[in-house]
């Protein structure tokens, strides 16, 4: 049974909704971060990244870093840019990105749900990562980036969402990438009701996307748990900000591999160990995989489909299966000596979004030879999930990314 709940939102005054929104806080580093708030000063990352604030001597996670944060949210709380709902609710959210839509319902997931795995993860988390937004939503009291849930879609709250489109939106912007944002509210009690009740039939919930984000809330809520003596499980800690997808609106994305060389071999050395587990053949252009178990590879101005030979999928698990995994057990580690991915400086990774060329331009610069994937499939990634098992690293990257800023969850 998953525990999905409406709640009074924190959000900003629809007048400036477009200029709030931004992108999560970790696809920037901090030059890029302190650009984007001087482009726009009333961008969230100088909430979510209040280093930006200061003189680049002043260390990202200084204490005064995190309350600047707390400083400047409830500034532009009392300023009115930032307005409370005094109604719990579900909202609901649509991105669209070149012309392609998927909607999901924000609300409230359960840290009780999270640490009984009723929520599901595939990803294995790292507590140096954790640290900072833990420090950052604990100094806040505020959860500020919904973690990207997924669900098997329902019908029933697919007809309450429909529903509820209709009628005009809070937001409707597009944002300086092109993408889309459109924002509706669903406080109609039935409705809520209806919501909550099919949520609580569901076995479980995914983790689509932000593992440290959701990791870092629920050990806030576990700390403040500890705390206060008066707990009760009610409290608004006890519950973290998310935006739930049916899995049948999500897109995922390739999630491609460069390498810096080719581990000591020729050119020629390098293709003859390849072609003991994979079909090689030339192309005259740009490989995209087409299907599982297909590559591109492009290796000094050549691009290469490979095919994976029948046998290297046999008897495999959920995760054994995966073109990831297959890729890493069959060609990283044992011809280029690729051991661990997660610490390997040999290695890069470049989400789909970049595109194809840049694989080009990597192969063609710093690195030697570069790898397009076929997607991890959404049903991969439950199945990978409800078999208690962990996705190699970098097996799944997400489009269009949900904004920080339009919705917050006060703890």
């Amino acid at each position: 049974m998953a525990t999905i709940r409406p709640f009074c939102c924190i959000r900003p005054n629809e007048e400036v909704a477009d200029r709030v929104a931004a992108l999560p806080y970790d696809v920037y580093n901090r030059q890029e971060a302190k650009a984007e708030v001087e482009r726009e000063p009333l961008s969230f990352l100088k909430i979510d990244r209040a280093e930006t604030n200061f003189d680049d001597s002043v260390d990202t996670y200084a204490p005064e870093v995190y309350e600047k944060a707390r400083e400047i949210l409830q500034q532009e709380i009392a300023e009115g840019i930032y307005i409370k709902d005094e109604d719990s609710a579900y909202y609901i959210y649509e991105l669209i990105m070149n012309g392609r839509s998927q909607t999901g319902l924000v609300a409230c997931a359960s840290v009780y749900d999270y640490v009984n795995n009723v929520i599901k993860k595939h990803e294995n988390t790292r507590e140096d990562k954790e640290i900072d937004r833990i420090t950052h939503v604990d100094t806040c009291s505020a959860q500020t980036g919904p973690i990207f849930l997924a669900y098997r879609s329902e019908q029933v709250i697919n007809e309450i969402v429909d529903k509820a489109k209709e009628n005009a939106p809070l937001y409707d912007f597009k944002a300086v990438d092109g993408i889309v944002h459109k924002v509706w509210k669903i406080s109609e009690s039935t409705d809520v009701e209806t919501i909550r009740k099919a949520f609580e039939k569901m076995d479980h919930i995914y983790i689509a996307d932000g593992h440290h984000r959701a990791a870092s809330a629920v050990k806030v809520g576990l700390k403040r748990r500890q705390e206060n003596p008066e707990h009760n499980g009610k409290e608004e800690y006890n519950f973290f900000l998310s935006v739930l997808f049916p899995h049948d609106q999500l897109m995922i994305m390739d999630y491609n591999r460069t390498v810096k060389d080719l581990n000591g071999l020729s050119e020629d050395e390098f293709l003859w160990k390849v072609k003991e587990n994979f079909l090689v053949e030339t192309c005259p252009h740009t490989v995209r995989p087409q299907k599982k178990g297909t590559f591109g590879m492009y290796l000094s101005g050549q691009w290469y489909t490979l095919t994976a030979k029948e046998e290297l999928f046999e008897d495999k698990d959920a995760v054994g299966c995966l073109d990831v995994s297959i890729l890493q057990d069959y060609l990283l580690e044992p011809v280029l000596g690729i051991g661990d991915p997660r610490t390997d400086e040999r290695i890069d990774f470049i989400g789909g979004i970049r595109g194809l060329g840049e694989l080009e331009k990597r192969a063609d610069t710093d690195m030697k030879v570069s790898f397009s994937m076929y997607p991890t499939s959404i049903t991969e990634l439950f199945e990978v999930a409800d078999n208690n098992r962990l996705m190699p690293p970098k097996s799944t990257w997400f489009e269009p990314k949900l904004r920080s800023g339009l919705f917050i969850h006060e703890i």
